[in-house]
């Protein structure tokens, strides 16, 4: 009896366990869509501006195209500015600008890291914020540049890779190579040398040329928009939207940004699609201020009038490919893809995978909305796969004009849509179904983007410096996959993003170890830099050197930055020091020509110490007479002593050139001069017009008188004397 009930216990046990199992197991598999490893980044970089020929790469491809502005770039896409070009692109925390003949390309870029390779040229980057985790890195051939403060940086890379110059005008960094790690602080320049010995030469910072200007000029046009007070720091490219629109204020909807259109504009209109891993289809604008309001907020129309909402200003915004709901999508609606934009409080639906924390952080930080809203609605399209929406009233489905459609082909192919656009009728958009995804396939061609064409036929960076290895102090994440060896995987889900993990299998072995032109750093200790010339002596031999400042600095020097950073402070001189303290003066050696417009003129005698420098060079008893002359304007100065008198107006600061060798007659030793407490005030004494031989004694006795005199006093005496 006993047996059998122990025996039933266990057997019940079992059951429950097995019960148990098959009830958790639908919860176990819902929950694997819920994983943040999938999630894509929250932020890219937007090819905000370029000048010139400026080349495009996109990430795992080996063919360059035309840049196009507003491409959002990500983690292996590349970018090249040829010769007398330059582009800018925007991370909303930070700006990178590339100087001519420099390319770049992105090693790493998520959340938390920025991570670029920079082969050859010179890129200026302003940081504003860098939060505690960041990470933000600029790897060349011969060490890896890591910024550790906000700030503004220069960094250049030789032509041949062999040394790198980092300038810290405002900030401070570190960079690390060869087993040894050199810190640069503000207001220093530093030149790193060699590979496997890292050698580094640091300077004081001095001047700007036309490169550093022109940043300059671009991070206070970023520094005083007046877009800024109306939407989140992180909303890139807000600073495009001051002088093409006008903000207004709704009391339904808060801050409204009105754009300067023309009559039937609409949202999403005028652009074409992209394929971006891994978000997928992407819009790219072909507007100049098509960017923030296009990847953030929301659309409204407001009596007949289109106006952007940003989100929340105290939310950290997060990027989205595309804030629309496609209509039609499934490929049964004429063969055309349709679109509309979201409007205020609507929850966007992503394309590709991602967690249930994206889902709300991606919507709460563009529009205002109840994140049980959210959270029903990543129920319903994500962990159950519905990708057709039909409990959704969308705001500006039924606008006029609102729904924009282009044949299928044209929209996988990255066609310009206003020109493939079609014409759709209320009654054709209230009969189709909307959906979340886009059921077409890619092509090619939406890699390369809107200037696919133009491969093979721009100028691209020179295959020696596309080949060159790079030292990295982070290990970035393996290089991407080309989109010829992920095409036929996304077949099965068409236009569907393939997740990390389905990515990795996909992957080379051998390239999922490491990067091949990435060399990883070893771990860097502390070393001492050999400090180099003053800011006023350049040195002329070395390239990308900017152009000496002049004695007042430019107008464009940053405002929070300290003259001192500029320039090294001149040795201070000290004219309150009590005479007592020094000694006397004594002639020297003539000092280095140096400008001396502003310069007082020499002091008395009477007061020697007063210009003094506070430490005064070796001196000598007497200067050669062959001594070389000094070359500074000597103007005021007073006229040389005659030789017979020389302490007579001898100068506090060192001594005049003679102008003359010594005299012959002058005594072999000179009589002792008394101290300059105990001399008395002098004032120079002009020259006798000849020299005089010493005066006789005086008489005792008439002088005798000469024959002359004698003949003349007997003609004088009267006959018969």
């Amino acid at each position: 009896m006993h047996k059998s009930r122990k025996k039933f216990c266990y057997w019940s046990a079992l059951l429950g366990l097995a019960l148990t199992t098959m009830i958790m197991l639908p919860t176990r598999s819902a929950a694997q869509d819920d994983q943040p490893q999938d999630d894509p980044p929250t932020r890219v970089a937007r090819l905000g501006y370029m000048e010139g020929s400026v080349s495009f790469q996109p990430a795992g491809e080996t063919e360059w195209v035309g840049a196009v502005p507003n491409r959002p770039m990500t983690t292996g896409d590349q970018l090249w500015a040829d010769k007398g070009s330059r582009a800018e692109l925007q991370l909303g925390s930070a700006s990178i600008r590339l100087s001519e003949n420099s390319g770049i390309s992105f090693l790493n870029l998520d959340n938390d890291t920025v991570q670029i390779q920079l082969s050859s040229g010179t890129i200026n980057i302003s940081v504003r914020r860098l939060g505690e985790n960041d990470d933000f890195e600029i790897d060349t051939p011969n060490q890896a540049f890591t910024i550790l403060q906000p700030g503004r940086y220069r960094v250049e890379a030789s032509a041949d890779g062999s040394y790198t110059v980092v300038s810290v005008r405002v900030g401070e960094g570190q960079a690390t190579g060869g087993g040894q790690s050199f810190d640069l602080r503000a207001g220093q320049r530093g030149t790193f040398s060699g590979t496997d010995t890292l050698s580094a030469n640091v300077e004081p910072i001095y001047g700007f040329d036309t490169f550093d200007n022109w940043s300059e000029d671009r991070d206070h046009r970023y520094d005083s928009s007046r877009s800024a007070q109306y939407l989140s720091r992180d909303v890139v490219g807000y600073d495009d939207l001051d002088d093409q629109g006008d903000w207004r204020d709704d009391s339904n909807y808060g801050h409204v940004w009105y754009p300067q259109v023309a009559v039937g504009w609409a949202p999403y209109h005028t652009g074409h699609w992209d394929w971006i891993d891994p978000w997928g289809y992407t819009w790219v604008d072909d507007s100049s201020w098509g960017y923030a309001p296009f990847h953030y907020g929301r659309w409204v129309s407001v009596g007949g009038r289109w106006g952007w909402i940003p989100g929340p200003v105290a939310v950290q915004a997060v990027y989205a490919p595309a804030l629309v709901v496609f209509i039609g999508a499934g490929g049964g609606w004429g063969g055309n893809v349709g679109w509309f934009p979201l409007g205020p409080r609507e929850v966007w639906v992503p394309s590709y995978h991602v967690s249930a924390g994206y889902m709300n952080q991606v919507n709460i930080s563009n529009t205002t909305v109840n994140i049980t809203t959210v959270t029903n609605v990543y129920n319903t399209t994500v962990i159950n796969r519905t990708t057709t929406i039909t409990n959704v009233t969308y705001a500006n489905r039924s606008v006029q004009g609102a729904v924009t459609a282009v044949p299928q082909g044209a929209f996988a192919s990255a066609q310009p849509v206003a020109r493939a656009a079609v014409t759709v009728n209320a009654q054709q958009i209230a009969a189709a179904s909307v959906s979340a995804r886009v059921a077409v396939a890619p092509t090619r061609q939406a890699v390369l983007g809107a200037k696919a064409s133009t491969a093979g036929h721009v100028t691209a960076p020179p295959a020696a410096v596309m080949n060159r290895q790079v030292i990295a102090k982070k290990t970035p994440p393996p290089p991407p996959v080309p989109f010829a060896a992920r095409q036929q995987a996304m077949a099965a889900h068409p236009g569907v993003p393939l997740a990390k993990h389905e990515v990795a299998t996909l992957r080379p072995a051998a390239a999922a170890a490491a990067r091949p032109m990435v060399k990883q750093a070893p771990p860097g200790k502390p070393a001492t830099p050999t400090m180099g010339k003053p800011a006023n002596q350049p040195t002329a031999a070395r390239p990308s050197q900017p152009a000496a400042a002049p004695a007042n600095q430019p107008a464009n020097r940053p405002g929070n930055q300290p003259a001192a950073n500029e320039r090294p402070a001149p040795t201070p001189v000290q004219p309150n020091r009590p005479p007592a303290a020094q000694p006397a003066p004594k002639p020297s050696q003539p000092e280095p020509a140096r400008p001396e417009a502003n310069r007082p003129p020499a002091a008395p005698p009477s007061r020697p110490e007063t210009t003094k420098p506070a430490t005064p060079p070796a001196r000598t008893e007497h200067p050669p007479a062959a001594q070389p002359a000094p070359t500074r304007p000597e103007t005021n100065r007073p006229a040389a002593a005659p030789p017979s008198h020389p302490e007579t107006t001898k100068p506090a600061t060192p001594p005049a050139r003679p102008e003359a060798a010594p005299s012959p007659n002058k005594p072999a030793q000179r009589p002792a001069t008394p101290a300059p407490s105990e001399r008395p005030p002098q004032t120079h004494t002009p020259p006798p017009a000849a020299a005089k031989p010493a005066a006789p004694p005086p008489k005792t006795a008439p002088a005798p008188k000469t024959p002359e005199e004698k003949k003349r006093e007997e003609e004088k005496k009267p006959p018969g004397l």
